[in-house]
């Protein structure tokens, strides 16, 4: 052991089993980082820079504080919490300052002991600095102490008040997500309920997606500090009563009154699902009286109706749409036009495409009917847990997409790319990240401006990515592929959502209605402008009418393994589960084929997300096997399935 360094844990007990650690990491490079108290960055990392401006560690007197700062750079350098110019200009300032304010700090052992406000007016005070120098400095310190906590704290990850989503397995964070939200600050909740809402997290992390999450944290934070500001202490929760929610439904209702309805309805049900759990759970910090007599279900505004959302649902206009295709090779950032051709080509969202990874993305798959292989697109669609969904791509997409595999292959390395996306970024803050969707964003809307790309208004279009996919979703119906289909392909969770985008044009509305013209189900009389009664002793048109009569009747829709019998006006109420347990479904023994074939499916989706270690996902499509393998068992015993049968047959006879 390097003497000089022999006395450490004689200094500090705290954490004392951290030193040899972060000597270890400290001896790489030939040891000159722990053995050398003169750096020369540039030098060090064989790099041309002008600036070869000396870094002088002797003037540390702490051998902790200089060991401290010695890995903190380093450390620092190599997760890319700031450039190498930032310690080349600032780190002989900053080593003279925790010099001066150890001295006249003499209980300060390590740098995680210095109190910001104490700096603060040290700097201020006794160094004489500037509000905005000021600034700089106690930034980059508070960058050590950040790295520093980050080394020494070996608790669970769930155990600590700020969590690093990174380190908590099975958190489901999308490639996409913005760096902030891949951390949760506890701290901002009192300490009397921090591990309430610490404990009440831990339930919920691995289980639902890291933005509903911060919502969740959001309106949490929202409902505590209403009541501080209201005055309430701490002990408030279990001794809330009725009087007091109308107090915090009368302060968000002012407060909040411009944001969205969506958002106001979560001001008060994402408290009161906190409140039934903890409630449940019998959390010692649980409400003495019951949670629905305390908020009631018309205290939430009603979100958004499916008809007002879907008066939202945007495509890009053909002129448009082809004016941008024709032109995406001018894209200024170069590196964004395979993105635009997958979000094209696919209708996939932003977030999945960026979360495609260069191993697994790309597989041909053997064409009975072709004799010879289809490339099919592969990737994880986050949002709706499917594990891996396979969608086939042309030619000239797929060999694209080798080009950009070999380039990632290249390029990538366990430091720069450990998570193999496809997408990454190399270099500077978003390094090991996918790129960002807004340079896709802004690269179009340049493309828009100097192509000089108008709407109808001759104003410049502005461009929504997620328009893309509600695009090819219209495309693809108005090709005729069937909604269930359509349905695999986007990767939706239900039927009701494809049907969403499920719109043709006004156009193609005209074609479908002048074929309908062929079927001659009613002719009129020329002469007299009336309408002549059909021969029923025709086959054909008693068939024609059987079939005008299910039409008007019965509203029979097709649906994945049978028929769905649902009246149009009537809500569809299985929008987040599965038809197989809706009481408007039919299903009969010609459905067997669907049935086996997602059966395997499942089964196939349960392997692959056991291998990925994502064992929420798996569970959720065991459960729904078991749905299917019993269905199809009633199915081959009943030979028909539908519960409202004997109903619906009254209502059409009615």
């Amino acid at each position: 052991m390097d003497t000089k360094l022999e006395n450490l844990q004689l200094v500090n007990n705290e954490y004392s089993d951290k030193y040899d650690e972060m000597k270890k990491y400290l001896n790489q490079n030939n040891n000159c980082w722990i053995n050398d108290d003169k750096w020369c960055l540039p030098q060090i990392y064989k790099l041309d820079l002008d600036n070869k401006r000396i870094i002088d560690f002797s003037n540390i007197s702490s051998e902790i504080v200089k060991l401290e700062v010695k890995y903190s750079i380093v450390n620092g350098l190599e997760k890319e919490y700031f450039s190498i110019q930032r310690p080349i200009n600032l780190a002989n300032a900053i080593i003279q300052i925790l010099e001066g304010y150890i001295k006249i700090n003499n209980k300060v052992k390590s740098i995680l002991h210095i109190e910001k406000f104490s700096l603060q007016m040290f700097l201020l005070n006794i160094q004489q600095l500037s509000q905005s120098t000021t600034k700089v400095y106690l930034g980059y310190i508070s960058t050590f102490k950040k790295i520093l906590s980050e080394f020494y704290d070996d608790r669970d990850e769930t155990e600590k008040d700020v969590w690093n989503l990174n380190n908590i397995l099975g958190v489901r964070i999308s490639a996409s997500n913005n760096k902030k939200l891949r951390n949760i600050n506890f701290t901002v909740f009192s300490v009397y309920y921090r591990e309430c809402v610490k404990k009440y997290f831990r339930t919920i992390i691995t289980k639902k997606s890291v933005s509903h999450c911060h919502n969740i944290y959001t309106t949490l934070r929202i409902f505590f500090d209403v009541f501080k500001e209201l005055g309430y202490k701490d002990g408030f929760i279990e001794n809330l009563k009725r009087d007091d929610i109308e107090k915090y439904i009368f302060s968000i209702s002012s407060k909040y009154s411009k944001q969205s309805v969506d958002y106001r309805n979560k001001l008060l049900s994402n408290p009161r699902t906190f409140l039934e759990y903890i409630q449940m759970a019998n959390y010692k910090e649980s409400p003495k009286k019951d949670v629905g007599s305390l908020i009631f279900q018309n205290d939430i505004p009603p979100r958004e109706r499916d008809s007002d959302r879907l008066q939202r649902v945007k495509f890009i206009p053909a002129p448009i749409l082809e004016q941008i295709d024709n032109n995406i090779s001018e894209l200024e950032e170069k590196e964004t036009i395979p993105f635009y051709v997958l979000l094209r080509e696919t209708g996939w969202r932003g977030t999945d495409i960026l979360n495609l990874r260069y191993d697994s993305c790309l597989e041909q798959i053997w064409n009975n009917k072709e004799n010879g292989y289809n490339n099919y697109l592969c990737g994880e669609i986050t949002k709706t847990d499917i594990a891996m969904l396979k969608v086939p791509i042309r030619s000239d997409v797929a060999d694209m997409l080798k080009g950009l595999i070999d380039d990632a292959k290249n390029k990538s390395n366990q430091n720069n790319n450990p998570k193999k996306y496809l997408f990454n970024t190399y270099a500077g803050r978003r390094k090991t990240y996918p790129m960002s969707k807004q340079l896709l964003l802004n690269s179009i809307e340049k493309l828009i401006k100097e192509k000089n790309i108008t709407d109808a208004n001759g104003d410049l279009y502005h461009f929504n990515m997620h328009s893309l996919r509600h695009t090819r979703a219209k495309e693809y119906v108005e090709q005729g592929i069937d909604l269930a289909i359509i349905q695999q392909m986007l990767g939706h969770r239900s039927m009701q959502m494809t049907a969403h985008y499920a719109v043709v044009t006004e156009n193609t509305l005209y074609e479908k209605w002048k074929q309908t013209e062929e079927l001659e189900l009613f002719k009129i009389n020329q002469e007299t402008n009336a309408l002549d009664q059909i021969d029923l002793s025709e086959s054909n048109n008693e068939n024609l009418i059987k079939y005008e009569y299910v039409k008007s009747n019965l509203d029979a829709v097709r649906v994945p393994f049978g028929v769905c019998f649902k009246s149009q006006k009537m809500p569809c109420k299985r929008q987040i589960s599965h038809c197989l347990t809706c009481a408007s479904f039919c299903t009969t023994l010609e459905n067997i084929p669907e049935y086996e074939a997602e059966i395997a499916r499942v089964k196939n989706q349960i392997q692959i997300s056991e291998s990925l270690g994502r064992h929420v996902w798996a569970e959720k499509n065991k459960q729904y096997l078991e749905l299917l393998e019993k269905t199809l068992e009633d199915i081959k015993t009943r030979k028909i399935i539908h519960k409202n049968g004997d109903s619906r047959e009254v209502i059409g006879n009615g």
